[in-house]
């Protein structure tokens, strides 16, 4: 482990991930989320963590790893059709990582995930985090919709909460 990298991963913090997309700019991810499960049966999770924890740190472990275990610490692997979907930014790394549950990765292709990934690559680096955010949670709510659609009449009981989880 570098020590540019350890200490990149210390100083930076939950407030740093706040001030990154503004009090605004959540409250509007968390009802982007909210009206996106309205229109399938899956859920939809944003987590931007600052800097990984020590233990991943002298493991040598990175964004995708972090993504995976948060994956099933915030439960979105336990929805009742496995069709979960994890976006997840590790700002000291500048990394981004889309963890999907077993039901929706069996009708996407990990080529898919990687598009959305790289679109949001793009918007990050051009300063646009929150346009960003919302194409991303865009994409996914057209892959859940496609896979999973809610029959008329139906709703999303909302397994899981909408607010981004920041860490």
């Amino acid at each position: 482990m570098g020590i540019a990298r350890f200490l990149r991963h210390r100083w930076l913090d939950e407030g740093d991930a706040r001030r990154m997309l503004g009090a605004g700019a959540l409250e509007r991810v968390e009802q982007r989320v909210r009206a996106s499960e309205q229109r399938h049966s899956g859920e939809v999770r944003v987590c931007v963590e600052a800097g990984l924890p020590l233990g991943y740190l002298w493991k040598g472990l990175g964004a995708h790893a972090r993504a995976v275990t948060l994956f099933g610490k915030l439960r979105i692997w336990d929805t009742e059709h496995n069709n979960g979907v994890l976006i997840y930014l590790l700002l000291a790394d500048h990394a981004i990582e889309v963890v999907a549950d077993r039901g929706i990765t069996r009708h996407v292709e990990p080529q898919r995930w990687q598009q959305i990934v790289g679109a949001m690559r793009e918007d990050f680096r051009a300063g646009r985090f929150e346009e960003g955010l919302n194409a991303a949670i865009d994409a996914v709510d057209g892959l859940l919709v496609s896979h999973y659609p809610l029959a008329p009449g139906q709703r999303n009981p909302n397994e899981l909460p909408d607010v981004p989880d920041l860490r």
